[in-house]
């Protein structure tokens, strides 16, 4: 119980932590339609001091495309220079606020050899991620639904989260062959113990009084209360965090994890998780499961041994240098990360991994190496090395919006 109550404690913290959709065809869609197609991906809603950004494709959970994170990035700089607006909110449409990069487009995208879209994408969403780390004016997000991946990446280094009993937290990407990424090593890293190991190599989720037991949100309310609260919120004049605060704390819910909850057992994720390699964390949670019944931990070994192995061993090592990071550095990683998985240079696991989860569904990926034993430190190098002299390294205004620590 001292250590749940300081998990609660560790929120503040943590307070200031701050999707290709396919082009194909775009050049034969009318210049002018196309425009009105990114507007509806991305809607505003107008109010008399702030405005508020709307992610509106419900039937893909909210998937990030390249359109949706230039868009987002011109608004919020647009917004931050305009000083009739003081302070801006993003939210989601749907069941999701978003459920991160629109992965198989990336994989369409990447099997038709369009690999240079891509790299835009991240360059894009990385951009932005860091504008809402380094935002001047006070912003929210409200995490109502499903955050996933991307999706948790473009609101939770931003000023304040709001998590609703709806929210549905998550990194997967490690299932897929990929690495959590859009600023995830930075705030993921930042958890209290070694949380964020375990969310990142298991890929498992919290819920919303979770996230503020943890300190991934800032405040919490009923979904059935938002709509009140944002009109509150709506009518209010002024660029002021605290006056922001105090209207979330006196609207919101106070709340508190359940018995069952994974941060009960935050000490003994600590006791398995905190490995200086992920053979030796894999032994641990066997050792762990051999002597306990918890499901918990047969549930981590399970899906870790499940994971690829390559994007096993790449995600600790970036969550491990992400701790002693800004915000810009993991961002920079985490580019050369993403550039090398979609390259195919050293291996295929990340179109193998959303081929067998999200296109044929068979849920049974074929990775490369196939086992840990299979992978090399140069391999895991590779993918945090500078890039090559033909490839331009992520540029970030850090000269002009310095990081948080």
């Amino acid at each position: 119980m001292q250590r749940l109550k300081g998990l609660l404690r560790a929120n503040h913290s943590l307070g200031r932590l701050r999707s290709l959709s396919s082009r194909r065809g775009i050049s034969a869609q009318p210049l002018n339609s196309f425009c009105k197609c990114v507007k509806f991906q991305v809607r505003v809603e107008g109010r008399a001091n702030s405005r508020a950004a709307i992610l509106n494709r419900p039937n893909e959970l909210n998937a990030l495309d390249i359109s949706m994170a230039e868009r987002l990035k011109r608004l919020y700089d647009s917004w931050e220079e305009n000083s009739d607006i003081g302070f801006v909110i993003m939210k989601g449409c749907g069941r999701a606020f978003s459920s991160g990069a629109d992965v198989v487009s990336l994989y369409n995208l990447i099997n038709d050899g369009k690999v240079e879209e891509c790299k835009k994408f991240f360059e894009s969403l990385y951009k932005f991620v860091y504008l809402v780390g380094t935002y001047l004016k006070p912003n929210l997000a409200i995490l109502d639904g499903i955050t996933m991946g991307a999706g948790a990446g473009i609101s939770l280094p931003g000023m304040f989260r709001v998590a609703t009993d709806k929210t549905i937290f998550g990194h997967p990407e490690i299932q897929m062959g990929f690495h959590p990424d859009a600023g995830a090593s930075y705030y993921l890293s930042r958890l209290p113990g070694y949380l964020g190991e375990y969310l990142a190599l298991t890929g498992e989720k919290l819920n919303g009084v979770e996230m503020i037991a943890c300190g991934l949100a800032t405040h919490y309310a009923l979904n059935e209360r938002l709509a009140w609260i944002e009109e509150r919120l709506g009518k209010l004049n002024t660029d002021d965090p605290s006056i922001i605060e105090t209207n979330l704390s006196q609207y919101g819910d106070l709340v508190y994890p359940d018995k069952r909850s994974i941060l009960h057992k935050i000490d003994r994720i600590d006791k398995c998780f905190s490995g200086d390699t992920v053979e030796e964390i894999i032994e641990a949670l066997e050792n762990e499961a051999a002597n306990s019944s918890e499901e918990w931990c047969n549930a981590a070994l399970k899906r870790v041994k499940e994971a690829s192995p390559l994007s096993l061993k790449i995600t600790l090592q970036s969550i491990r240098e992400g701790r002693f990071q800004p915000l810009d550095q993991c961002l920079a990683r985490e580019y050369r990360i993403s550039l090398m998985s979609i390259s195919k240079g050293v291996s295929t696991d990340f179109c193998e991994g959303v081929r067998a989860r999200l296109v044929d569904k068979d849920f049974a990926p074929k990775w490369d190496p196939p086992s840990l034993g299979d992978v090399t430190k140069d391999m895991v190098d590779s993918y945090f090395s500078p890039l090559s002299e033909f490839e331009s390294e992520l540029q970030l205004p850090t000269a002009l919006r310095e990081p948080f620590m």
